[in-house]
């Protein structure tokens, strides 16, 4: 690997420092960020279009802002985005057939990333109007773990997060509105960090539970990110860099708001959940088990997950062209009635608002999911509902943090017997974005000083 593949790899805060200091031009790290894209996507077929043009125009656009002392952390570092935002003359397909009209303006979020100098390298896979768990769109083909390319990517951020962990960019956009940022940062070993709602450009589709965000290679990275774009109660890169939370209450829990019943909670998860407790109460914490109730209020979320999905076909062109397991599960949010989804939403933020107070803590530590990341293919011949009640079963550990509204992140724990990423969820209070940034960067911290 050469020095300015090391740098691609590296993330967005070492990018950001070096361009600051001088020792790179983003020219020169946008021309390398494109050729690891260009040796890296062919194995793992993460990307829908590579922007490349556009993105020398703005890394050179970014080196003539640097002198005039008008740069921004993320001036002349690459990104890719995921391919939900608007990108002004490009397609944002939503991973379908059934989307073909060009962008005539770019969306709120990425004109908010081009004022901040950031420089869009491509567009990455999603699967069909983000509904799964998985990316293997039928416009685009399977997405795979650069870790191991037999194992999804997760999804719905499959592309962006397979193509970080490739080294092929240091960070890219992502969103979440049932764990699509923190089931594929958990599949392929990165940090996953999903914001309090509402705090971030771009958010609030799917009925309010999706937000916007990021995959990382590191706290820095996101916290970088986040701080640039989002609106918070004080600086998440302060937080991560002082990573100092003081000393709190969580409380573990494998608690998990499956619709019928989870899946089984594989051992080596469990274990990485017991040595992600034991580094906390090393750094000072209080680690106690507890138990959700995750009553009615907690699994109405099911009618905003449904809600959204029919509200998604309102973006498409021609919904005949939909893949018909897209199909089958449109027709299920359907009859949902719009008092159902208003009553959803005021279920959801009243457990958000009260579920670490009911249980004595600031903040959650769980599993993200039951196992690592599944091979390819998962539950391709089920059903609407079979695939819904089967991908609940898996990641019964997501969804109610979205309609709670609270931040969620998920954390890199180490790897399993086969090398596959095991991970962890820390869940913190309404607003509370700041001290769980903090614990992360503590908790990565003490991982790195044990090896983890």
């Amino acid at each position: 690997m050469s020095s300015l593949d090391s740098v691609v790899a590296a993330g967005a805060a070492h990018q950001s420092a070096l361009l600051a200091a001088g020792e790179i031009t983003s020219r020169e790290l946008t021309e390398a960020t494109l050729a690891a894209i260009a040796r890296e996507n062919p194995r793992i077929n993460a990307v829908v279009e590579v922007l490349d043009e556009e993105a020398l125009a703005g890394a050179d656009e970014a080196d003539r802002r640097r002198p005039e002392g008008t740069a921004g952390p993320l001036t002349g570092v690459p990104i890719a985005l995921k391919n939900d935002l608007d990108v002004a003359g490009h397609v944002t397909t939503l991973g379908s057939r059934a989307v073909t009209r060009t962008a005539t303006e770019d969306g709120e979020l990425v004109a908010h990333l081009r004022r901040a100098g950031a420089v869009p390298v491509a567009t990455t896979t999603l699967p069909e109007l983000m509904i799964v768990g998985f990316t293997e769109p039928a416009i685009s083909g399977v997405t795979r773990n650069p870790i191991d390319p037999s194992r999804t990517s997760g999804g719905s951020s499959g592309g962006s997060s397979a193509l970080v962990a490739a080294g092929a960019v240091g960070i890219a956009t992502a969103s979440d509105g049932a764990g699509s940022i923190r089931i594929p940062a958990a599949t392929c070993g990165l940090v996953g960090f999903k914001p309090t709602n509402g705090t971030v450009p771009g958010s609030g589709g799917w009925c309010g539970l999706s937000t916007q965000g990021c995959v990382t290679p590191t706290v820095a990275d996101t916290a970088l990110y986040l701080d640039e774009i989002g609106t918070f109660a004080g600086s998440l890169v302060e937080a991560a860099a002082s990573a100092s939370p003081g000393a709190l209450r969580i409380g573990l829990t494998r608690s998990a708001a499956a619709a019928t019943r989870a899946a089984k909670l594989d051992p080596e998860v469990d274990a990485a959940l017991e040595r992600t407790a034991a580094l906390l109460r090393a750094a000072g914490h209080t680690v106690v088990e507890v138990d959700v109730a995750y009553g009615l209020r907690a699994k109405s979320a099911t009618l905003r997950y449904l809600g959204g999905i029919a509200e998604s076909v309102e973006r498409l062109d021609d919904a005949s062209l939909l893949e018909p397991r897209t199909r089958g599960i449109v027709r299920l949010g359907k009859p949902v009635p719009q008092r159902a989804i208003a009553w959803a939403k005021r279920a959801g933020e009243q457990f958000g608002r009260t579920v670490h107070d009911d249980l004595g803590v600031d903040v959650l530590l769980s599993p993200v999911m039951t196992s690592t990341a599944l091979p390819v293919g998962p539950w391709s011949d089920l059903g609407p509902l079979r695939l819904i009640l089967a991908m609940n079963a898996f990641y019964p550990y997501t969804v109610q943090w979205n309609h709670a509204g609270v931040p969620a992140v998920s954390m890199p724990a180490g790897r399993a017997g086969d090398g596959l990423p095991l991970a962890v969820q820390l869940v913190g209070r309404h607003g509370d974005d700041v001290r769980l940034m903090a614990l992360s960067a503590q908790l990565e911290a003490a991982q790195g000083a044990v090896g983890a």
